[in-house]
């Protein structure tokens, strides 16, 4: 198995290093434009092999792509982080010109590979790969969701004072502050609603923190969050690779799902090694879909940008 992730910044490294240590491939390459920045976080890593007992070979390179020929997985991180004050739609333009020429030069040597896509703005860059990639729509997944639930859970453990590995909660929409949407009347807590243990007013501070959890964490640090977000696409990447079939949020093309078409949103689907193997219908509420569907019109103002770049 050999998987490639592409960005050695914050984010692209901690993946990588998430997916040495699980061993869920023989061959990991770790691949920057940074002259020497991607190769020597491989070395880095490959240094903690001895004291945390993995035998994945990482190896590091500068635009190189040909290293990358024959990956099953690749992970696309490569882009501008958000800074303070900014946001995911500010992105749009730098972003997608990058997100477009890695999808390229990826898919010259390793076309039946599956693509997970972390660059932000999430849902746009997730759209633009399938477009302009050519590849089926099983075979792009952004990650966002799976990072937004990862939060949700949290704030809920924070709030109930439990054991985030208890609980079951899931966000879909887009993956931004004003457009995710955690689903709070269908989290449970060991198959228990967590709304018969919290009020109202708890749960209506739950999904406002969730809503802003990038930003939070943006404010505090000074840039994008790390360990959550590499973690969460390593998870993703887990699931592929030992076809564990787990039900993980996350970014897929949809056509008529959750009332929705051509356009890439958050919902709950069924990760494998196939790539995305099932789309789950939660059968929204009213509300909850009137939600979904303001969403959906926030995110497809945004690809509209691409558009209007022509870049697709």
């Amino acid at each position: 198995m050999k998987i490639t992730v592409v960005g050695a910044g914050a984010v692209g490294a901690t993946c990588a290093d998430n997916i040495a240590r699980k061993e869920l491939a023989q061959e990991l390459i770790l691949l920057d434009i940074k002259e020497g920045f991607a190769e020597g976080k491989s070395i880095d890593m490959m240094q903690t092999a001895a004291l945390l007992g993995f035998d994945t070979k990482i190896k590091g390179v500068t635009n190189d792509y040909a290293s990358t020929a024959g990956s099953e997985v690749v992970v696309i991180t490569s882009g501008l982080p958000r800074k303070p004050g900014m946001t995911r739609e500010e992105l749009i333009g730098t972003n997608a010109n990058i997100v477009k020429g890695v999808t390229e030069n990826i898919l010259k040597y390793s076309p039946d590979t599956i693509i997970i896509v972390v660059s932000n703005p999430m849902d746009t860059m997730n759209y633009l790969t399938l477009k302009t990639s050519g590849l089926p729509k099983n075979r792009i997944i952004g990650m966002g969701g799976a990072l937004d639930s990862a939060r949700f859970k949290y704030y809920l453990s924070q709030e109930l004072d439990c054991s985030p590995g208890d609980l079951n909660a899931v966000v879909i929409g887009g993956h931004g502050d004003t457009t995710m949407i955690p689903l709070i009347n269908h989290a449970t807590w060991n198959s228990i609603p967590v709304t018969q243990f919290l009020s109202k007013e708890q749960q209506d501070k739950i999904v406002k923190a969730t809503m802003v959890g990038g930003a939070t964490l943006t404010g505090l640090i000074g840039t994008s969050a790390w360990y959550a977000p590499g973690a969460g696409t390593a998870a993703m990447v887990e699931s592929i690779v030992r076809d564990e079939k787990k039900l993980i949020s996350s970014g897929v093309y949809l056509d008529g799902e959750y009332g929705q078409s051509d356009i890439s949103l958050v919902v709950p689907i069924i990760i494998g090694k196939n790539g995305v193997e099932k789309i789950l219908d939660f059968k929204l509420s009213d509300e909850e879909q009137t939600t979904f569907n303001k969403s959906a019109d926030a995110v497809r103002s945004m690809n509209n940008v691409l558009t209007e770049m022509k870049l697709i």
